[in-house]
């Protein structure tokens, strides 16, 4: 495993990260997601990405389960507010209260005294953001959290953060987590030329897009039982990828891949990681040998010819519009 700096901080992470978005508590026994954690830390993985949403909030306590013994300074545990954790109109969004009474139910929950990182799960158009900068400032000043980020914020949302932040004397943003993949490059044009220029990683999700750029979905054919496509809440994340078209040229990367010795799956994390600005690729899993087989990708160097062969693949379906990257206009 190679480890990178979270921005411009001192905090080192693994380049591979482990989540547990849909898997812990949802599509997976706790002991097939005990299995993977264990897989994860047999390969060197540090770094854990979870939220309070993550399966009504027993994701976090599936992975505070699976973590509790361990040397707790020999990790990173990351997780994220925003989305509803109850029924209430003050269980959602990024208010002082919201946040404040999440940080504390998260905490519980992974069984722990602090997270080192905090992310903003979506922007909230319905609160001040000097508010929730503030809030997300004083849980610095509390030894609650460690360093703060943010997750599929725009560009101008990020650098407002970070004006605020500077003017206010407050912690500044070291992260952003957005989707991002061979196929799926919003960030490209707006969000990592105004990262790297600030300081600020990215720690991206999906970088197998869903399990499309392993080659598994085919087109013209059924989706195969018990995949991501089948789950209720992965389905509505990998319909835009799942048409004959984009199906088709995946299938174009299955010799690419094997003339380098990679899985396809390798193959797909590699190509995010050839990007500076990402600090993490975050990976998950339903089995061991997922985990075993994604984490083969931290350290390998494609060239240049390789990336263009991968681009002139993908060329038409890959999608660059940074309008792409968006959150609820009001809280959900």
């Amino acid at each position: 495993m190679e480890f990178r700096h979270l921005g411009r901080s001192g905090l080192l992470v693994s380049e591979i990260s482990y989540g547990n978005w849909i898997t812990h508590g949802s599509q997976v026994e706790e002991e097939a997601a005990n299995e993977c954690v264990k897989a994860a830390l047999d390969e060197g993985i540090t770094t854990f990405d979870t939220a309070d949403v993550y399966a009504g909030t027993r994701a976090e306590e599936v992975l505070g389960r699976a973590l509790k013994g361990l040397r707790r300074e020999s990790l990173e545990i990351f997780t994220k507010v925003y989305w509803p954790t109850g029924p209430g109109p003050n269980n959602r969004g990024l208010s002082r209260k919201h946040i404040t009474e999440s940080i504390n139910g998260s905490l519980r929950r992974l069984q722990t005294d602090y997270v080192d990182l905090y992310q903003a799960h979506r922007f909230d158009y319905t609160t001040p953001l000097e508010e929730t900068l503030k809030t997300f400032d004083d849980l610095v000043r509390q030894g609650k959290v460690l360093y703060v980020g943010v997750s599929e914020w725009t560009a101008d949302q990020i650098a407002q953060a970070l004006k605020i932040a500077d003017d206010m004397g407050f912690d500044r943003i070291v992260s952003n987590q957005p989707q991002y993949n061979a196929i799926w490059r919003v960030i490209e044009t707006e969000i990592v030329p105004l990262s790297e220029e600030e300081g600020v990683s990215q720690i991206v999700w999906s970088p197998i897009a869903q399990g499309v750029l392993t080659g598994k979905y085919l087109p013209g054919q059924a989706v195969p039982a018990g995949s991501r496509a089948t789950d209720e809440t992965g389905a509505k994340m990998i319909d835009r990828f799942m048409n004959d078209d984009v199906l088709t040229r995946v299938q174009e990367l299955k010799p690419i891949a094997a003339d380098l010795g990679l899985s396809m799956a390798q193959l797909a994390i590699a190509w995010v990681l050839q990007n500076p600005n990402v600090a993490s690729a975050i990976v998950g899993a339903s089995r061991p040998e997922q985990v075993r087989d994604n984490v083969k990708a931290a350290g390998v160097k494609l060239d240049a010819a390789v990336l263009k062969q991968i681009d002139d693949v993908l060329g038409p379906i890959i999608e660059r519009d940074p309008a792409k990257t968006v959150s609820p206009a009001t809280r959900p």
